[in-house]
C-alpha cells in the first residue's frame, strides 16, 4: 500500500521515533504559518523525508518508461498519493501525452481475505495489518475522486479523462476493466497489494499487456512483513527470469524492465 496515515502506522515495523516525529509533523503544520495553499506550495517543509524519497522513486520510474507506450496501473492505492504522484508527473513532462491514464485499483474497504501464503514463515515483523480488513481506508474512494475533480482543473486536454479509479475486489474488477477496455496497453504496472492473492491475480492478467521496456515494479519485495507478494511472484514469474533492480535513496521499491 501506498503511504499510510499516522493512524494506520504499524508498532511492529515503526519505532517511538517514528511515532513521536509524526506528532511533532502534525503539531508544526497545524500552527505553522500560511494558508493551506501557502502551506501545500511549500510542502518540503511538512512532508516527511520518506514521503519525499517514495516520489522521487517514482519520478525515476516514470522516466524509465516516459517512451514506452502505455498506461500506468497501480495495483493498490489506499488515499492515493502515489497515484496523483504519477499524475502530476505524466502530466509535467508530457501534458499531451492523452493516451497514458493513469489507473488505479484498491476495494478501499481493506483486505479481501489474507491467504495462507501472507502467513509463511516466522514473521517477527508481521504486520499488524495483515488481516481481512486491513488497510481499511473509509470514505478514501470518494476523496479520491474529488482530488481527481481538482487536478482536472489544472492540465492540458482537460476533456480526456486521465486519473481512473476502480474500487472493488480486484478478482471482479480487474476482469470487467479488461473486458471494458480490451485495447489495454501497461508500461508500467505497480504492484503494492501488499498480499499474495491479487498480487497474483494482477501478474496473471496484466503482465502479458506490458511491451518490452516496460517496467513492473514492487512494493513489497523481499519484505518479511508481507511475504505474499514475494510468493506470487516467485510462482508466477520466477525471480531468476527478472533483473531485479533498486534505488539507493529508497528501501523497499524495486523494479524489473521487461525484455532485459
Amino acid at each position: 500500500m501506498d503511504d499510510p496515515s499516522p493512524t494506520m502506522h504499524d508498532p511492529n515495523t515503526q519505532s517511538q521515533q517514528d511515532y513521536t516525529y509524526r506528532e511533532a509533523l502534525e503539531a508544526y503544520f497545524q500552527e505553522s504559518l500560511g494558508s493551506g495553499v501557502e502551506k501545500m506550495e511549500n510542502f518540503t517543509k511538512y512532508t516527511p523525508r520518506q514521503t519525499l524519497a517514495r516520489f522521487l522513486a517514482r519520478y525515476e520510474i516514470f522516466k524509465l518508461i516516459e517512451n514506452v507506450h502505455g498506461s500506468i496501473v497501480e495495483c493498490g492505492v489506499l488515499f492515493g498519493g502515489g497515484l496523483m504522484g504519477f499524475a502530476n508527473i505524466s502530466t509535467i513532462l508530457e501534458p499531451y501525452n492523452f493516451q497514458r491514464k493513469i489507473i488505479g485499483f484498491d476495494t478501499f474497504s481493506g483486505f479481501p481475505e489474507v491467504a495462507a501464503e501472507d502467513l509463511e514463515g516466522l514473521l517477527e515483523r508481521k504486520s499488524t495489518h495483515l488481516k481481512k480488513g486491513g488497510f481499511a481506508a473509509p470514505n478514501a474512494y470518494e476523496d479520491l475522486k474529488q482530488s481527481i475533480e481538482v487536478f482536472n482543473k489544472n492540465r492540458f486536454l482537460s476533456h480526456f479523462s486521465k486519473v481512473e479509479v476502480i474500487k472493488g475486489d480486484f478478482e471482479e474488477t480487474c476482469e470487467k476493466y479488461i473486458s471494458d477496455h480490451p485495447h489495454l496497453v501497461i508500461s508500467c504496472l505497480y504492484l503494492d497489494f501488499d498480499i499474495y492473492k491479487p498480487t497474483k491475480v494482477a501478474i496473471e492478467k496484466l503482465v502479458n499487456r506490458i511491451p518490452k521496456g516496460g517496467v513492473i515494479v514492487f512494493d513489497e519485495l523481499n519484505e518479511e512483513a508481507f511475504p505474499g507478494e514475494t510468493i506470487a511472484v516467485m510462482e508466477m514469474i520466477g525471480i531468476p527470469n527478472l533483473r531485479i533492480r533498486r534505488f539507493t535513496f529508497e528501501p523497499r521499491i524495486s523494479y524489473a524492465v521487461i525484455g532485459e
